[in-house]
């Protein structure tokens, strides 16, 4: 359920992982809705355009199962209990992003459609937890202390897309246009402010407009990794899909191959960034 590759050559404390791009469907799903409506959630092709992470030091850890089956970017308590059809074992804190329906176990597509048409077990939501969650937490967990361990700091690259209606979306009004990139580090508390400026200012340089957490100022897995203070970099990049695929078909457009070597040239420009500052 979840996919690792390790770096080729020379290894960097560069650990990037995609956590939505994930396209097998496991048979319990039990949605309502057709398949088509549920890739909608796909950060599809991500782990596909940062391939080349590997080969610039870095390692690269993709989930195979989709967000909306179960989020790994949200906490164990971020959970509507009104999906469920009994009470949960543990407290839970459900918040905004399941209000709108996608928390850890999504409850919508969009605001106007469900994809249940049934409560879910609390067994059953277990046991994506213990198949799907757990897995993923576990690997990216161990990329993130074997960079401490052996370099002593680590740089941690959160990878997504985002829809072309990302502001309606998420209910929001904006006098500006979708940004091709928006870089997360949660208003400023998760990354060396150096390191976000290095990405922006790459990505404007290759003719990307980027934004900084407008829309998206990151979720669960930047928020619990990084800590500038201790050495610890996370970084959330979200990439508008109209960049590299049709968002209908999900299939890769023209600008597929533009972009995943223009992705390789800012992994190449930020491991020299990172060696330097290993020594």
């Amino acid at each position: 359920m979840v996919v690792v590759r390790e770096p080729v050559g020379s290894r960097l404390p560069l650990v990037c992982d995609s956590p939505h791009s994930g396209t097998w469907y496991p048979p319990d799903f039990g949605a309502a809705v057709p398949l088509a409506r549920l890739r909608q959630g796909e950060d599809t092709h991500i782990e596909t355009l940062w391939a080349d992470a590997p080969a610039h030091g870095a390692t690269l850890i993709a989930a195979n199962f989709p967000r909306t089956y179960i989020d790994p970017n949200r906490s164990l308590a971020d959970l509507d209990p009104a999906l469920l059809d009994g009470p949960w074992p543990e407290p839970l804190a459900p918040g905004e992003k399941s209000r709108l329906g996608y928390g850890l176990v999504w409850s919508r597509v969009d605001a106007a459609t469900p994809i249940y048409d049934r409560r879910l077990t609390v067994n059953e939501v277990q046991g994506r937890i213990r198949r799907c969650w757990q897995p993923y937490h576990t690997a990216l967990q161990a990329g993130i202390d074997a960079a401490l361990r052996d370099f002593g700091r680590v740089w941690h690259l959160n990878l997504h897309s985002m829809p072309n209606d990302a502001y309606a979306r998420l209910g929001k009004v904006s006098a500006r246009p979708l940004a091709d990139f928006v870089l997360g580090d949660r208003d400023g508390t998760t990354c060396d402010p150096a390191f976000v400026d290095l990405v922006g200012h790459t990505l404007r340089r290759l003719g990307y407009t980027v934004a900084v957490n407008d829309p998206y100022k990151g979720v669960e897995l930047i928020g619990r990794i990084g800590r500038p203070a201790a050495g610890r970099h996370s970084l959330q990049i979200e990439i508008r899909r109209p960049l590299y695929m049709d968002e209908i078909t999900r299939e890769p457009n023209e600008g597929f191959e533009r972009l995943r070597r223009d992705l390789s040239t800012l992994l190449e420009t930020l491991a020299g960034h990172v060696r330097r500052q290993i020594g």
